[in-house]
C-alpha cells in the first residue's frame, strides 16, 4: 500500500519535531541514514526467511561466522549480522537496553562485511552519519534519545516488500530536504516533472527494448535515471537496465546510491562514481593513449549551471571537439560530454540555462558546429521558478548522435503551469502536451515551430526561442465609451465621498491646537481642485 499525501506530510512534520538545532542539510544525512539501513535490514531478513527455512540467523552464525558471512555477502553484496538488525535496534528500545552505540558498531561491521564485488556500492555509503557529533546531543545519553525517535519513526512506516513504498518516501523526503536547505541543497535534485518530461521523450518507441543502458553525468539524487528506468517495461527486472553515473559531492553521491536501491535497483546494475566528470572522462574513456569511451542508448543530465571549471589543455580531449566551452561557463562541457557517450542510435536530453541558445564567442561556435553536424533536435522552453530554490528559466535540449535531418523543433512551454507557493509547477496536461507536440513534431500556433536549419542560418545560428515561436498576443480593443462611463461614475462617487467626510468632521470637537491644524490641514486638501 502506497503513502499517502497525508502520511508524506505527517511523516515531514514528525521529522521536524525531533530535527532540534540540526540543519535540514545535515539532518538528511542521519534521516536517510536509519532509513537505508532499515530497507538493507527488512531485505536481509526476508532472503533469511527464506532460505533458513526456521532456523534463526543467530545459531547459524554461531555455528560459522565465517560462511555464514560468505553466504550472506555472495547473495547479498553485504553482510548484518546477528544483534544488528534494525529489528534488534527495535527490541533494545522496548526492553530499554538500547545506547546509540550499538548503531555505531553496527555500521562499522557493516563496512567491513561488503562483499568486494559490491564495494562501489556500498563502501562509505553511511560516512555522513557522525553518531558522536554535538549536533545530535551534548552527551551520549542525549543523542542515544534522538536515535530512538529516529528509528521510532521509521517503525511506523508499514513496508511491502512488492512495493516501492520506502523508495517513494525517500524520493519524496529529498525533495523536501532539497527546497527547506537553501539555493545549493536544491542542485542535486531535478522535479519529477521535469523528470517525467525527459523520460518520456527519450523512451518513446523504445520501451519494449530487452537491455538497456542510462547515463547521467551529474548524477545528483538519481532521481532522472529512475524516473526514465520507470517507463521501460524491463523495468525491476534483474540485469535488463544499466544504470551509470557520475557525481562530484560525495554526500550527494551516496543519496544517488541509497535512492536507487531503495527503488529496487539490483547493485550489481549499479555503476556511479564519485568524482569530477569533466576533469577525467569516464567511464572508460582514454585508456593507455587510446580512445575507448562506453556508449549508451540514452543519456540525461541536469548540470549545475554555468559552472567555472579548469578549460586548460583541453584541445586534444575527444570529447570537445566542437570546440572548448569558457572557464566561467562550463554548460556546453557538459553538453558534449553527455553526447559523446551516446549511441549512435541513442537520445540524449539535458536541461540547462537560457543563455546557451545565444551567448556569442566560444559559445556560439559550439553552437554553430552542433547545428552544422544535425545533432540538436528539440528546444523546450520551460516555465521560471520550475526548480528549486532558483528562479532561472531553463530549456530541455534533446540531441541525437548521427542525424541526417537538420531542422530543429521548437517549443515554448513557458507558459503552461500551476504556480505554487514560492515556485511554479508543471501540471499532468503541461506535461502531456509537451511530450506529444515532441512526437508529432509540427507547427503549433505561438506554442511550436519547426525551424530548418537555413532559417536558423538566418538567424547567426541563435537558437532563442522567441525569434521561432511567436507567442504575442494582442490586447483587446479599448471600450471608449465604457472607460468614459466608469471615469465619471469614479468622480461622482469621489464627490460624494468628500461630501461625506466634510460632514464628519464638521460634527468634531477639537480642543488640541495640534489636532485643529491636522484637522484644519485635511480640509485644504479636501477643497483643492
Amino acid at each position: 500500500m502506497a503513502l499517502t499525501a497525508e502520511k508524506e506530510a505527517l511523516i515531514w512534520k514528525t521529522l521536524n519535531d525531533t530535527r532540534g538545532k540540526i540543519s535540514p542539510s545535515q539532518y538528511q544525512n542521519y534521516i536517510f541514514g536509519v532509513m537505508f539501513y532499515k530497507f538493507l535490514s527488512e531485505k536481509a531478513q526476508r532472503w533469511l526467511d527464506g532460505v533458513l527455512k526456521g532456523e534463526t540467523w543467530a545459531n547459524v552464525w554461531n555455528q560459522n561466522s565465517e560462511k555464514a558471512a560468505e553466504f550472506m555477502q555472495r547473495n547479498l553484496g553485504y553482510v548484518i549480522q546477528p544483534g544488528d538488525m534494525f529489528t534488534d535496534w527495535q527490541r533494545a528500545i522496548n526492553e530499554d537496553k538500547f545506547n546509540i552505540m550499538m548503531v555505531a558498531d553496527a555500521l562499522t561491521r557493516f563496512d567491513q562485511g561488503i562483499s568486494p564485488d559490491a564495494k562501489d556500492d556500498f563502501a562509505g555509503i553511511f560516512a555522513d552519519m557522525d553518531l558522536s557529533s554535538s549536533r545530535l546531543g551534548v552527551n551520549a545519553q542525549t543523542r542515544t534519545a534522538t536515535m530512538i525517535d529516529w528509528i521510532n519513526l521509521m517503525d511506523q512506516i508499514e513496508l511491502d516488500e512488492n512495493t516501492d513504498v520506502l523508495g517513494d518516501l525517500y524520493e519524496y523526503l529529498i525533495g523536501m530536504f532539497a527546497a527547506n536547505s537553501g539555493a545549493k541543497a536544491g542542485e542535486f535534485y531535478t522535479p519529477h516533472q521535469v523528470s517525467d518530461v525527459m523520460a518520456r521523450i527519450l523512451t518513446a518507441g523504445r520501451q519494449d527494448m530487452a537491455e538497456y543502458s542510462l547515463y547521467d553525468p551529474t548524477l545528483g539524487s538519481g532521481s532522472l535515471l529512475l524516473t526514465t528506468a520507470s517507463y521501460m517495461q524491463e523495468a525491476g527486472v534483474r540485469g535488463a537496465i544499466k544504470y551509470y553515473g557520475q557525481e562530484l559531492n560525495t554526500t550527494t553521491y551516496n543519496l544517488a546510491r541509497m535512492n536507487l536501491m531503495m527503488h529496487g535497483v539490483d547493485y550489481n546494475d549499479i555503476s556511479f562514481r564519485n568524482a569530477d566528470t569533466l576533469d577525467g572522462d569516464w567511464p572508460d574513456g582514454v585508456v593507455d593513449g587510446q580512445d575507448n569511451p562506453r556508449m549508451f542508448d540514452a543519456v540525461m543530465a541536469n548540470p549545475p549551471y554555468s559552472q567555472h571549471w579548469d578549460n586548460t589543455n583541453r584541445e586534444d580531449d575527444p570529447r570537445f571537439k566542437a570546440g572548448i566551452a569558457p572557464k566561467t561557463k562550463a554548460d556546453y562541457a557538459f553538453f558534449q560530454h553527455s553526447l559523446y557517450h551516446l549511441k549512435s542510435n541513442g537520445w540524449m536530453a539535458i536541461v540547462l540555462p537560457h543563455g546557451v541558445l545565444f551567448r556569442g564567442a566560444a559559445e556560439a561556435r559550439i553552437r554553430q558546429e552542433l547545428l552544422k553536424n544535425h545533432n540538436i533536435v528539440t528546444v523546450i522552453g520551460l516555465p521560471e521558478k520550475i526548480f528549486t530554490n532558483t528562479g532561472i528559466p531553463t530549456v530541455i535540449i534533446v540531441l541525437e548522435k548521427n542525424r541526417k535531418a537538420d531542422d530543429v523543433l521548437f517549443i515554448d512551454a513557458s507558459k503552461g503551469f500551476e504556480k505554487q507557493k514560492n515556485s511554479n509547477q508543471l501540471r499532468q496536461v503541461d506535461i502531456d502536451k509537451i511530450v506529444q507536440t515532441y512526437l508529432n513534431r509540427t507547427d503549433v500556433e505561438k506554442y511550436a515551430h519547426v525551424a530548418s536549419l537555413a532559417e536558423i542560418q538566418e538567424n547567426d545560428y541563435n537558437l532563442n526561442i522567441p525569434r521561432y515561436v511567436d507567442t504575442f498576443e494582442e490586447e483587446p480593443p479599448v471600450d471608449t465609451a465604457k472607460l468614459v462611463a466608469d471615469v465619471k461614475a469614479i468622480s461622482v462617487e469621489e464627490t460624494q465621498l468628500k461630501a461625506n467626510l466634510k460632514d464628519m468632521m464638521a460634527d468634531l470637537v477639537v480642543t488640541n491646537p495640534k489636532d485643529q491644524q491636522i484637522l484644519d490641514d485635511l480640509k485644504e486638501v479636501l477643497d483643492y481642485e
